[in-house]
């Protein structure tokens, strides 16, 4: 008989079905620029970088940090980045940050609607 231990591996964490958008939701072509270009930013760009690593990576020659100069869409950007890394598991506190930039519900299931399609279009590719 073999000894399964549920405890582990940590709390259950349930996917959420997919939720269709409103037809009135939108995202402007810069705000869908942001979503593109987040898909080619790492997890560690959500992590704001102090005076010595910037520095250092000025030396290394590292890119620059992708974070926007715009609250609104800096916001966009880190929860696209959370998207196209983790689908819709995103952290509480980065979906209230997306609604406190502006951001409604149906504008984030556009968003990942938008990103699952381009997921599935470059895995048939």
């Amino acid at each position: 008989m073999a000894f399964v231990d549920f405890h582990s591996a940590g709390p259950a964490v349930a996917a959420r079905p997919p939720v269709a958008p409103s037809p009135e939701a939108t995202l402007s072509p810069l705000e869908w620029s942001v979503v593109r270009l987040a898909r080619n930013d790492r997890m560690s760009s959500l992590r704001g970088g102090g005076g010595v690593s910037k520095a250092l990576n000025l030396l290394l020659g590292k890119r620059a940090s992708p974070v926007l100069a715009d609250p609104r869409l800096e916001a966009l950007r880190r929860t696209a980045v959370l998207s196209w890394h983790h689908g819709y598991t995103i952290p509480t506190g980065d979906l209230r940050a997306f609604q406190a930039a502006g951001f409604s519900a149906d504008q984030y299931e556009l968003m990942q609607t938008g990103i699952s399609a381009a997921r599935a279009q470059g895995a048939r590719a």
